[in-house]
């Protein structure tokens, strides 16, 4: 079955009663005739994107539906579920109206989960009545459960009926699940042990890195539920320590990784391991994206009847649509100190990933914000036991600030990231989306920063183009603001001292209190050195350089009726109006129209940005100004707004 495929049934079927079934719960009766239906006709899509209630169409198809099952002679009874689409509150899909025995339900809850997300609630029933399911969705959706639950489901009603013994010494597995990256195989056998624990099944997880020893045992014992890597469990078979002719059920995750990450020829050969047990297999692959090779999968590895699950559609936005996208040019030199204040401004005490390139940039940024803000690292050349030593941490938060290469991209489930960071964008838009896709998560915001050097320029307007999304462009937080923040949080600080300590201290304060102008003064000088700060420099809202200040130069309609459609225009009042010399004028940067035509920004030395301000005070029409924050500018040709280039 591929995507064409699905494509083609989805135009093919919107009309029909059986799509319209897949949303609406039925009795019993008309679900045997639905399942008759599904013989005749091998695939059936539940396209949730496509499926929005407020869609003309839809309601039309809803009530010609409604027309031809008025005269079927078992009526369907009122649904207490709702219809269910890709933008589907969780909070009206509480448990109880699903198909989930006590003790899952019970663990759900023990874990504060009441309620399913949409991709959950829309594979439940077809998993546990034994479809081949293919979901497509998007990062942080809760996918992971989607195929969890109706696997535990099936195991559950087959102990009832005595058609499954999980006690028994040596059996086989039952089920396997491979996933891309050893980090996501860990979440996932996480999940699914949580819930198979709670009715006796037996899980493993294996992956490279570890030693093979335990994982045998484990396999020679017998266990029920394995989860893993492709590179290991091919290993695992072919030293013939796992055999795989018991399976049930297996599970893709994350489909289009494994293709990136050249994992083909072992996902074949494990597939290939229950050909002969095809129709008695049930397959469930989730991917994100639909790629040749993974519509390949479907067409030989699913059965004709597998039900498509889709969550986008044919909406082209990949970026999260809960997160805040933020870009700001910076050059390598300034790099570490603006990072250091993103992070203050922005996500203050929040979890924070920084994505960087390489492990040399982790490891090195790693001591420069590991001082001052307990930041550690996490790549490859780490040995197992410290990266999941690193990400116990960061996950029970002993440290808030994790700086990692794209081995935490993809699949790492981290609750409660606030802030993702980026040292530059990367060279391909999907691996922005899979970063950013860090934060904003389960209906949760994040915000996501990416810094911007000019070798990268290039690359946000591809983002932007191929993500459907758009940057909002930012200025580097200025050091009066970090100053502010600085000692708002000093002043908390001096709230813990303890009075027993204060006593040593008293007297060197009445003695500088005796000298000072006033003790404000004199607690404003303490605070200010306490924070570190001794001098205060400025810095570019548009490129974060120190020593340069932003001026905005609003243009009113008495000097321009048109708004200016070039910065030309703005160079020529700076001579004939403004009267700057050609010496300082040589020294503005970064020229930049704002959207509306009206206003410039651009940056100066620090030491003469008043001779601009008061050039401009006795001039009609003309203002110039310190900005707090940059308004909406114009994309420059060649890159972002405001860049790393000249004026």
């Amino acid at each position: 079955m591929s995507a064409e495929d699905i494509e083609k049934k989805t135009k093919k079927k919107k009309s029909s009663k059986t799509d319209k079934s897949e949303v609406k719960e039925v009795d019993d009766a008309k679900k045997r005739k639905r399942s008759k239906k599904s013989e005749e006709e091998p695939s059936e899509v539940v396209d949730a994107a496509a499926d929005e209630p407020t869609k003309k169409k839809k309601k039309k198809e809803s009530k010609k539906e409604t027309e031809e099952t008025a005269d079927e002679p078992i009526k369907a009874k009122k649904s207490s579920k709702p219809v269910i689409t890709a933008t589907t509150d969780p909070k009206t899909l509480p448990l109880d109206i699903f198909k989930l025995s006590d003790p899952i339900k019970s663990c759900l809850r023990s874990q504060n989960i009441e309620t399913l997300f949409p991709i959950q609630a829309m594979t439940l029933d077809h998993g546990i009545e034994g479809f081949d399911i293919v979901g497509r969705a998007r990062t942080g959706c809760g996918k992971t459960l989607a195929f969890v639950l109706p696997i535990i489901e099936r195991f559950i009603a087959e102990q009832k009926s005595g058609q499954f013994n999980s006690k028994a010494a040596g059996r086989f597995p039952s089920c396997i699940v491979l996933a891309p990256t050893r980090e996501l195989a860990k979440q996932v056998f996480e999940v699914f042990n949580n819930l198979a624990k709670t009715v006796n099944l037996s899980t493993l997880c294996v992956y490279g890195g570890t030693p093979y020893d335990s994982q045998e045992m484990a396999l020679r014992r017998g266990v029920d539920i394995i989860v893993g890597t492709p590179g290991r469990v091919k290993d695992l078979i072919e030293r013939k320590a796992l055999q795989l002719s018991n399976i049930r059920y297996r599970v893709l995750d994350e489909v289009d990784q494994m293709l990136a990450m050249g994992f083909i020829e072992d996902v074949e050969l494990i597939l290939k391991q229950g050909e002969n047990n095809r129709d008695v297999i049930q397959t469930l692959l989730f991917s994100a994206t639909m790629p040749k090779w993974v519509q390949s999968l479907c067409k030989r590895f699913l059965k004709s009847d597998a039900k498509f699950v889709d969550l986008i559609g044919d909406d082209k936005m990949q970026a999260a649509v809960t997160v805040r996208h933020m870009m700001l040019p910076c050059s390598f030199q300034q790099r570490d100190g603006l990072l250091k204040d993103l992070i203050t401004s922005y996500g203050a005490g929040a979890r924070t990933i920084i994505f960087v390139d390489s492990k040399k940039d982790a490891a090195e940024l790693s001591v420069t914000l590991g001082d001052s803000l307990g930041a550690q690292a996490l790549h490859g050349d780490l040995a197992q036991s410290m990266r999941e030593q690193t990400l116990d941490g960061f996950r029970k938060g002993r440290f808030n600030i994790l700086i990692a290469t794209d081995v935490a991209a993809r699949g790492l489930d981290i609750t409660g990231v606030e802030l993702v960071m980026m040292t530059d964008p990367p060279t391909d838009w999907e691996t922005y989306i899979h970063r950013s896709g860090r934060t904003g998560r389960a209906g949760s915001t994040g915000t996501c920063i990416c810094l911007v050097s000019r070798k990268y320029e290039y690359m946000i307007p591809i983002i932007e183009a191929r993500g459907s999304m758009k940057f909002e462009r930012i200025g580097a937080p200025q050091p009066t603001d970090m100053a502010r923040i600085s000692a708002e949080r000093a002043c908390d600080m001096l709230k813990e001292v303890d009075a027993s300590v204060v006593e040593f201290f008293r007297d060197a304060a009445k003695n500088f209190l005796a000298d000072a102008v006033s003790p404000e003064d004199a607690l404003a000088r303490a605070l200010a050195k306490v924070t570190g700060y001794k001098t205060m420099k400025a810095r570019s809202l548009l490129t974060a350089h120190d020593d340069c200040t932003t001026l905005l130069i609003t243009v009113g309609e008495s000097v321009s009726a048109q708004p200016l459609n070039s910065p030309a225009a703005i160079w020529g009042y700076f001579r004939r109006m403004l009267r700057i010399n050609e010496a300082l004028l040589d020294q503005v940067k970064r020229l930049t129209l704002t959207t509306d035509g009206r206003a410039g920004v651009f940056d100066v030395p620090s030491e003469h940005a008043d001779v601009f301000i008061k050039a401009a005070k006795n001039v009609e029409g003309l203002e110039v100004e310190f900005p707090t924050k940059l308004p909406e500018l114009k994309q420059r040709e060649g890159g972002p707004t405001g860049g790393m280039g000249g004026g």
